[in-house]
C-alpha cells in the first residue's frame, strides 16, 4: 500500500469519527430542545427562582418585622379612612356626601334638555356646524403649471 492509500484511509477514518460525533451532538440537540425538555427547564428554573424569591423576602420580613407591622397598619388606615374622618366630623377630598365622586355629583347636576343657555338646541347648532363645512366638490381645482397628469 502507498503512502497515498494509507493517507485517504486515516483520512476516512477521521471523517467518519466525526460525522458520528455530529450525529450524537444532534441527536442530543433534539432531546434537549424537545418540548418535553425545554418545559422541564423552564419549570425547574422558574420553581428554584421563586423559592429563592420565597426565601429572600421571608429573611427581609424576619428583619425588619417593625417595617412590615407600619405598612400593614397604614394599609389599614387607609381602607378606614371614611369611618375615621366621619367620627372627626371632617369629610373626604374627592367624595361626595354619600361617598361617591364629585363627578357623579357634577353628572347630576347638569340640565337634562338640550338648551344651551341663549335658547338655542343643540342639534340646531350641529346642522348649521354641517352647512357651513366646504365639502370636496366644492373646492375649486387648481393647476400646477408644468403638470401633465389632466
Amino acid at each position: 500500500m502507498s503512502k497515498l492509500d494509507k493517507q485517504f484511509l486515516e483520512d476516512r477514518e477521521l471523517r467518519n469519527a466525526a460525522l458520528a460525533a455530529l450525529k450524537d451532538d444532534i441527536t442530543h440537540l433534539k432531546t434537549g430542545l424537545s418540548g418535553k425538555g425545554l418545559a422541564e427547564r423552564t419549570v425547574r428554573r422558574i420553581g428554584t427562582g421563586a423559592k429563592d424569591a420565597l426565601g429572600d423576602a421571608g429573611e427581609a420580613a424576619s428583619d425588619n418585622r417593625g417595617i412590615i407591622a407600619a405598612l400593614f397598619g397604614a394599609i389599614a388606615l387607609w381602607f378606614a379612612r371614611g369611618p375615621i374622618l366621619e367620627g372627626l366630623g371632617l369629610e373626604l377630598i374627592g367624595a361626595g356626601k354619600d361617598g361617591n365622586e364629585i363627578e357623579e355629583d357634577l353628572e347630576a347636576e347638569a340640565p337634562e334638555d338640550d338648551t344651551l343657555d341663549d335658547g338655542k338646541e343643540i342639534a340646531e347648532i350641529e346642522i348649521a356646524a354641517e352647512d357651513a363645512a366646504p365639502t370636496p366638490e366644492d373646492a375649486p381645482s387648481e393647476t400646477i403649471p408644468g403638470d401633465d397628469n389632466d
